[in-house]
């Protein structure tokens, strides 16, 4: 069953286009690249990755798929267009040429309005996602997980997954508000969720991995075997941790699983969501 990393990111650092990434996080402050990306999940023996869009533009769902054309290790991209162009049925089928390139996201957790997802104008765009056989990763903060429900609920036949496990503070130990609202939006059998990410909402410097445990149970308990897939969330998550450390988290807590489940866990979902 073959290993998949099916979250992670590249590009070429740029102060202005990446001004996110704040003094605070100058470790990644960087190029990074595939040549740079691949020794590292042979190293761990993984077989390919799913690399996800960073910036709000096609020009980068171009630079992806070129990557992704010269490096077979990678094995998916999700890129991003405006769901709410007129035009956005030419659009996906514009990128139906592109075979790596599996579904679409946007940066819902950077939108001052909390609820974008559910703008009728954007709704629209994402219901013309299935007929093109596109996913849709679902990246929020914690305050809009409800939102996101309603949001999953209104298209039952769309792949959904979650990224980042919807980034709940770890660092200050929130759990209860989310754990209920993610209790809610599993209950849609669509979505899906990445156990990635993680380090960078705990404690960067003293992070422990038991401090992940409750809300792994969470999220286990919650999804189900068949609807949890790993992601690293490389490079991001070297602001608090290595690959292999951050890697470790997950692989500590599903030791305990079958080898069946252990591999769905670790490639076998992210194939079968993404159709790798």
């Amino acid at each position: 069953m073959p290993r998949i990393d099916s979250h992670q990111h590249f590009w070429k650092y740029d102060p202005v286009q990446h001004a996110w990434i704040n003094d605070d996080m100058e470790i990644i402050q960087a190029d990074f690249l595939p040549e740079d990306l691949e020794p590292i999940l042979q190293n761990y023996g993984f077989n390919g990755c799913v690399t996800v869009q960073v910036d709000q533009t096609e020009e980068e769902n171009a630079m992806m798929l070129d990557h992704a054309a010269k490096h077979n290790f990678i094995k998916g991209v999700v890129g991003w267009v405006d769901f709410k162009v007129e035009n956005i049925e030419d659009r996906l089928a514009y990128f139906k040429q592109f075979e790596k390139l599996k579904g679409f996201r946007h940066i819902l957790q950077g939108e001052a309005d909390r609820a974008y997802m559910l703008n009728a104008d954007f709704k629209r765009g994402i219901a013309k996602l299935n007929q093109f056989g596109y996913t849709y990763d679902i990246l929020v903060y914690t305050d809009q997980i409800a939102y996101a429900n309603e949001f999953a609920a209104s298209f039952p036949d769309q792949p959904f997954v979650i990224d980042h496990i919807a980034k709940p503070k770890i660092k200050a130990g929130d759990i209860a508000d989310w754990a209920k609202d993610m209790r809610e939006i599993a209950k849609n059998e669509n979505v899906l969720c990445k156990v990635s990410g993680m380090v960078t909402e705990a404690d960067w410097k003293n992070w422990k991995r038991e401090d992940f445990t409750p809300y792994l149970d969470v999220v286990f308990e919650a999804f189900g075997i068949d609807r949890v897939m790993y992601g690293s969330d490389w490079p991001v998550c070297r602001v608090a941790a290595t690959y292999g450390e951050m890697m470790g988290i997950p692989e500590a807590y599903v030791a305990k699983l079958s080898k069946d489940e252990q591999e769905k866990f670790w490639g076998g979902n992210a194939v079968k969501f993404y159709g790798l």
